[in-house]
């Protein structure tokens, strides 16, 4: 697999998460992607950080 490919795979896979999180989380939680480019930065790394952030910050609710 080329990088290239490999990259549009990884920003494919995180658009799944997104569109997950969106569905299911409360609102909120998860910056918008331009957001995310403003407080992250451009990679697939920063969309992951802001996931996993939204992730944890909603178990966090819901073990309260």
């Amino acid at each position: 697999m080329e990088a290239p490919e490999t990259i549009q795979n990884a920003w494919a896979g995180l658009k799944l998460v997104r569109m997950a999180i969106e569905k299911t989380c409360p609102a909120g939680v998860l910056p918008s992607e331009e957001a995310v480019l403003l407080l992250y930065g451009p990679e697939p790394i920063h969309e992951g950080e802001a996931l996993a952030k939204a992730i944890i910050e909603t178990v966090e609710r819901l073990n309260q």
